[in-house]
């Protein structure tokens, strides 16, 4: 039977041990009465206030914190002993001994005395101090990212080898119409368009399988039918020790259609919208090399209006435009889509006909010739009548350059003329 002596050296041992682990925890233990008073106070919370035991036993924390700062210390521990629940909670506090700022993520639980009724509180707090500060600075540093990211001109996002979207920004929501929650963590296949999701993954897969960087430029009809143009730029990224790829894909659909709108220009003649000289040269030097390399016809015709210069005179400029701009228009209402039909000159027109022999190519001159003649150019209520010689040539198995053709086409148009005009005359 234990005696008393050996139930006060149990009891004793017991408090011993409790303290020992109290003081090995690394967090800061303590209880206080129903006034607020500590009763107890680890290793911890001594060095903490540069207190021994004594010095804390019986004091509030008016002694050892800022309560006008610290004011949410004695808010929590009045709701525990009002409700006698446990709270969890995050307290700033503010250290009178050193006048440092730490945070604590507490737990608050309500003592009891043997009759049931609230006699203090026990707090058990955890110095996040570092913790909170380093993830205030990540979420700053990924807010300014984000920042960042949300207004650069440009579609940002990350995928892993499976097709997952691990990031996107907001010009990435905006493109597929869905909130950014809804697109990570989602496959891009239930995303996007099953072609448009195999046009992507093209590029991405050659990511992965080059561990390299790529640079593409990427086209895709978006959902209103509109051809959009992408430069793209993938980057082979490690996550987790899993491989991903990051990609920036800027919009240059305006800039494609200015460089388009620049190639134009400088093909096109800026009053009639046909082809310009240097553009029918360009390609009938080419087309002169493949109809001699596969034995195939080539013909060319050239056109000049009879008597221009009276027209300008009578009528005006403007008005000679006029008959520039409708000559075109009956120019390519009469040649194929594969003809190219040219402005080279002040009033004179070249037409080159690939794979066309010379009686195609004849018939087609005289055709044009009686279509201009016949049709109306009037300036006022007068009829006017337009008249144009044409010169017409053919590729000969002795030609060794197209200047050849040029010359001898241009020859057969000064013979029209010479011979009185609005006539054909074939070299």
């Amino acid at each position: 039977m234990l005696t008393q002596s050996n139930n006060n050296d149990a009891i004793a041992k017991q408090l011993a041990a409790l303290k020992q682990v109290c003081n090995t925890l690394g967090a800061y233990i303590y209880t206080k009465d129903i006034q607020g008073r500590y009763t107890y106070a680890n290793r911890a919370v001594l060095k903490l206030f540069n207190k021994s035991l004594e010095e804390v036993i019986g004091c509030d924390d008016t002694q050892f914190f800022d309560l006008d700062i610290s004011s949410h210390i004695k808010e929590n521990d009045n709701q525990v002993m009002q409700t006698a629940t446990v709270i969890n909670a995050e307290e700033t506090n503010y250290i009178k001994s050193s006048g440092e700022q730490r945070i604590y993520h507490t737990v608050k639980s309500p003592l009891f005395d043997d009759d049931g009724r609230v006699c203090g509180i026990c707090g058990i707090s955890t110095d996040i101090t570092t913790e909170k500060r380093l993830r205030d600075l990540n979420h700053e540093q990924k807010q300014l990212l984000d920042t960042v990211l949300n207004n650069i001109p440009a579609c940002v996002y990350i995928k892993d080898e499976e097709r997952r979207f691990l990031y996107a920004n907001s010009k990435v929501s905006a493109l597929f119409e869905r909130p950014i929650t809804e697109i990570i963590g989602q496959l891009e296949t239930s995303i996007l368009p099953k072609d448009i999701a195999a046009h992507f993954h093209e590029s991405d897969a050659k990511v992965f399988k080059t561990k390299s960087i790529q640079r593409i430029e990427e086209t895709v009809i978006d959902n209103v039918g509109n051809t959009v143009h992408y430069l793209s730029v993938k980057v082979p990224i490690t996550i987790n020790n899993k491989c991903a790829v990051i990609g920036f894909s800027t919009d240059v659909t305006e800039l494609y259609e200015l460089k388009e709108q620049f190639r134009q220009q400088a093909n096109t003649d800026y009053l009639t919208n046909l082809y310009n000289r240097r553009y029918f040269i360009e390609q009938a030097e080419r087309e002169f090399t493949r109809s001699q390399r596969h034995a195939l016809p080539l013909t060319i015709i050239s056109i000049d209006i009879d008597h221009f210069k009276h027209i300008n005179d009578n009528y005006g400029h403007p008005f000679g435009d006029k008959i520039l701009i409708d000559i075109s228009e009956q120019l390519l209402q009469g040649t194929r889509q594969e003809d190219v039909v040219a402005r080279i000159g002040g009033d004179e027109f070249a037409i080159m006909l690939p794979n066309t022999t010379r009686s195609q190519g004849t018939s087609l001159a005289e055709r044009i010739q009686k279509q201009l003649q016949a049709h109306d150019f009037s300036a006022t209520t007068d009829d006017l009548k337009v008249a144009v010689s044409i010169g017409i040539t053919v590729l000969s198995g002795t030609d060794t350059c197209f200047d050849e053709l040029l010359l001898r086409v241009d020859k057969a148009l000064y013979q029209a003329k010479n011979k009185g005009r609005n006539q054909v005359v074939y070299l």
